[in-house]
Order: structure tokens, then sequence, then C-alpha cells
């Protein structure tokens, strides 16, 4: 279930990413972001009453830094918007997975925030380098064209 879940997470940040830019094409940057995250806010709400274990009480409990999670959000809604603006949806994307690989490979190679600790070994660098070889590609494939 993993691997669907992983997957529709993929295809709703690509259409939620150029819906929030298109949005913000009309309504401001700072103000499509209060919308999404305000939105998000609400739905969250309704998600945690109706499937929440109600575990809340215990945010106290946990350490301080992950607290972070709900204003990284902000940054990423806004960064999101301004990349794909600033390039097409496929190039902005891309970009976006190379950056979460690494991220996500340096928080599984030195156990980060809990994390068990995971080798990165020449086949993981292989398939970034294979990422990053494919965008460079597309990117010089659509500058010929």
């Amino acid at each position: 279930m993993g691997w669907l879940f992983a997957a529709i997470a993929g295809a709703l940040m690509s259409l939620q990413g150029v819906m929030n830019t298109r949005l913000s094409e009309k309504i401001g940057l700072y103000e499509s972001n209060m919308y999404v995250q305000g939105t998000a806010f609400l739905l969250s709400l309704i998600a945690m009453w109706i499937f929440g274990k109600g575990q809340l009480n215990q945010l106290g409990q946990v350490n301080k830094g992950y607290w972070l999670g709900g204003a990284l959000g902000l940054a990423i809604t806004i960064t999101v918007m301004l990349g794909m603006k600033a390039l097409s949806p496929t190039l902005a994307v891309s970009t976006i997975l190379i950056a979460q690989l690494v991220v996500a490979a340096l928080i599984d190679g030195f156990g980060w925030m809990g994390t068990d600790k995971q080798p990165f070994n020449w086949h993981q660098f292989a398939g970034v380098l294979l990422i990053v070889g494919g965008i460079i590609l597309f990117k010089w494939k659509s500058a010929a064209a």
C-alpha cells in the first residue's frame, strides 16, 4: 500500500502545484497560500474529528523541532508556486523530486529525526544521477524545439 499512497501523493502534489500557481496568478501569491493552507486546515480539523485517535494532547511530548513541519507547509506551497511559475510543471516537479531524493537520502544515511540508518550505495547514487540526466535531457530537448 505504501507504493500506492506514494504514487497518489505524487500525482496530487503535481496537480496541486499547478492549481495553486494558477490561483496565485489571479489573487496573489500569499493570498492563494492563505486560501490553500486555510482550506487544508479546515479539512484537517474535520478529518481529525472523524478519523483521529484523540492523541492531540500528546503534542507537548513531541520533539519541539518537529513542530516546524507545519511552518514548512508555508515554505513548500510558496516555493512550489514560484518554481512552477518560473519553469514548467515538469521541470519544477523534476527539480523538486531531485531535492526530495537528496534530502531523503541524507535523512536515511545519517539516521536523522529518529529514522533507522539506511545505506546510500552506488545504486541509489546512480539512480539520482539518471534522474538528473533525464531532467537535463528534457530541458535540452525543450530548448532545442
